[in-house]
């Protein structure tokens, strides 16, 4: 876990990746990274790689309140502060490339949301409330996506990858995980087009290969990564028996493209159990860098990487507590426990429960 990454592109000092998580945290109006983001990432440097919370790629792309953009020239320039930062640390950092497709509102958006079909479950996200200030919504019927909507927004994905090289990152992930939009374009229950984006599985992995392979054009295959989620089953009314084997088809397609890394997300909200058969297929189909996060241990964190499962590990709350995880880690120190209080100020808010989680004194 401690050791050195040296991959094609991607080089990192230790396996330890700071995941991905929302904090909502920006300045207003604008929703634009600012001086008290760039210090939480600069306290959390230490890790081998920090993903940056989800970055809505266009105002269409929002589903929650006070997110960071990364489609104005506004938002480039306070991610600047956050790179920045981070690399006067040593670190590296990529940044989180999103698109909530349906599971947003009018209210938050700016339009009504956009799905692969016009089909919506019971879901809430955090935005504007009828009475003032902020809280969880319930989303909104979302809109069935023309072909000519598909292809402007992996033209906004394009347009945001080449921001983030702008913006000092070193490279970018794409979020099609936890049922945003490109997970729901994967699925049988989301995604019931007739076209050349829906019904087989070649059509439903289209819309995510073709934007993938649209930022490797970019920006090089070497700072392009993807999210991947096939047994968390939020943002969907049920499982889906074809996401499994989906996503082996899929892992065979990014083989040859030799993309920065394919990051797992297990393990949140409503999911079922990894098997470890699947991780066995994952291996036999792609032998490029996986990263896994769900709720590891620093035990069973090291087990994937001891196993050749995975070749970086992601942790999303011990960060948010840690900021010195690497150091606890590697020190053997206890960990600040994410605790109730910590789940409070998860979302919105100041300094308290952002920056204000001390390094461990010895």
């Amino acid at each position: 876990m401690l050791t050195a990454f040296h991959g094609q592109a991607l080089k990192t000092n230790n396996r330890i990746v700071m995941a991905p998580m929302t904090r909502s945290r920006t300045s207003q109006p604008g929703d634009i990274p600012n001086e008290m983001m760039a210090e939480y990432y600069r306290q959390r440097a230490s890790a081998g790689l920090i993903i940056t919370e989800g970055a809505p790629v266009s105002a269409i792309a929002r589903g929650y309140s006070m997110t960071p953009g990364i489609y104005t020239p506004e938002q480039i320039q306070g991610w600047k502060k956050v790179t920045q930062a981070v690399h006067q640390q040593g670190g590296k950092i990529f940044v989180q490339l999103w698109h909530v497709g349906r599971r947003s509102h009018a209210n938050i958006a700016g339009s009504q949301p956009m799905a692969p079909s016009a089909i919506s479950i019971p879901d809430q996200v955090f935005g504007p409330l009828a009475e003032g200030g902020f809280g969880m919504v319930a989303t909104q019927q979302p809109k069935a996506m023309t072909e000519a909507e598909i292809k402007a927004t992996t033209a906004d994905f394009v347009q945001a990858a080449q921001n983030a090289i702008d913006a000092g990152f070193d490279g970018v992930e794409v979020h099609a995980a936890h049922g945003y939009l490109f997970d729901t374009f994967l699925r049988l229950e989301s995604n019931q087009r007739q076209d050349q984006y829906g019904g087989n599985q070649e059509n439903r992995m289209r819309f995510l290969l073709e934007t993938l392979q649209a930022l490797c054009e970019a920006i090089g295959a070497g700072k392009v990564s993807v999210r991947l989620s096939p047994y968390v089953n939020e943002g969907f009314a049920g499982e889906d028996p074809e996401i499994v084997p989906l996503t082996l088809a899929l892992l065979e397609k990014l083989q040859p493209m030799n993309l920065a890394y394919v990051h797992f997300s297990e393990n949140i909200s409503r999911y079922s159990v990894v098997p470890e058969a699947f991780r066995r297929q994952v291996r036999s189909v792609y032998s490029n860098p996986i990263m896994v996060a769900g709720k590891l241990t620093r035990q069973t964190a090291q087990s994937l990487l001891d196993k050749k499962y995975a070749d970086f590990v992601a942790f999303g709350t011990p960060f948010v507590t840690n900021p010195d995880l690497v150091a606890r880690f590697t020190h053997d120190w206890p960990l600040a426990e994410f605790d109730a209080d910590a789940r409070l100020t998860l979302y919105g808010g100041g300094e308290q429960g952002y920056i204000d989680y001390p390094a461990y004194e010895v």
